[in-house]
């Protein structure tokens, strides 16, 4: 089906009295790809609000919002019930427990397929970033796109390609080329370079201070922590030490065990690794080379047999070790 029959199927979707939330797990793709949606349906929707139910704590993600103007409000401020239409961009519905409240009439993304239950599915998991894929849908509608929204969609894709060295296509080239005579640069310097903050280097500091290296891969747990996306600045890091492959971060973070995964993309997949290794505890997937997981500690516990950072460690490594082979390498 090509996209512009996709689109005609989407559009069917909603009419002038449609009320759409679109849901979110806030990053650079999922809020450009947001964006776009909200742009695609200005003038076929009564209104459409993006809300995101994850912390943004990133300075780049926060300087994103600021200069884009991207409208997210918090998911946990809207009330579901003045809503008739409901989206779901860049994540499925079984990628979070956060979606679990909603019946959503469309599900666009570009993570393998794991669930695909809805009136519009269109998940195309050779794509580099969700981003590409509403270039591409703005470009059937031939909507020229703000420098705002440009500006926003390619650093939805230089994020989730890792400046074009991790999952690209030529198709995330192009949609990055057409976008690039539309966007303002000013933004996306300003963006990319709001990269940390002193509580970063403090976290890091720890983390390197405190890493345990094993085959290869390197493994840090913080135990509680107050913004998870520190573990996300931490696995970035530690993939760019030579000869380490593999990065597994995690921490406690409202009665839920994060783990973030990062590989070097040339064995086995950090997606399908945290899936076999974790989704019996809670959720947990993602790509080849980047992946995340959210367990329940109630389940976690009754595995570890305690909650303590040394066992938590020690569990994670076992887990993962059995899952993945001897070496992760």
């Amino acid at each position: 089906m090509n996209n512009k029959e996709k689109l005609r199927r989407f559009f069917n979707l909603f009419t002038g009295n449609s009320k759409v939330l679109v849901v979110i797990n806030a990053d650079p793709d999922a809020i450009a790809s947001a964006m776009a949606v909200r742009r695609l349906l200005r003038r076929k929707t009564a209104e459409v609000v993006i809300a995101h139910f994850n912390r943004i704590t990133r300075p780049d993600n926060l300087a994103m919002i600021e200069h884009t103007e991207s409208g997210l409000v918090e998911l946990h401020t809207v009330k579901k019930e003045e809503f008739n239409t409901f989206v779901i961009i860049d994540s499925q519905p079984d990628h979070n427990e956060h979606f679990s409240g909603f019946k959503f009439d469309a599900i666009i993304d570009h993570h393998p397929v794991s669930s695909d239950k809805a009136p519009y599915v269109d998940i195309r998991a050779h794509y580099g970033a969700c981003a590409t894929m509403m270039t591409e849908y703005l470009k059937t509608r031939k909507i020229k796109p703000s420098a705002k929204l440009a500006s926003a969609l390619m650093l939805g894709i230089k994020t989730d390609t890792a400046d074009f060295t991790r999952g690209a296509t030529l198709k995330d080239i192009r949609a990055f080329q057409y976008l690039y005579r539309f966007a303002d640069n000013n933004i996306v310097r300003k963006v990319e370079r709001a990269t940390l903050t002193q509580d970063n280097l403090d976290f890091l500091g720890r983390a390197i201070k405190h890493r345990k290296v094993v085959n290869n891969r390197v493994f840090f747990h913080a135990g509680t922590i107050s913004k998870p996306d520190e573990l996300v600045v931490v696995a970035d890091f530690f993939q760019t030490l030579s000869k380490v492959n593999w990065s597994i971060i995690s921490g406690i973070y409202e009665e839920k065990l994060i783990i973030v995964i990062r590989n070097d993309g040339l064995r086995r997949g950090a997606g399908n690794t945290a899936k076999d290794a974790f989704s019996m505890f809670g959720s947990a997937g993602g790509h080849k080379t980047m992946a995340r997981a959210e367990l329940e500690l109630s389940l976690v516990k009754k595995q570890s047999k305690s909650l303590s950072k040394k066992v938590i460690a020690e569990w994670i490594i076992s887990v993962i070790e059995k899952t993945a082979g001897k070496k992760i390498e």
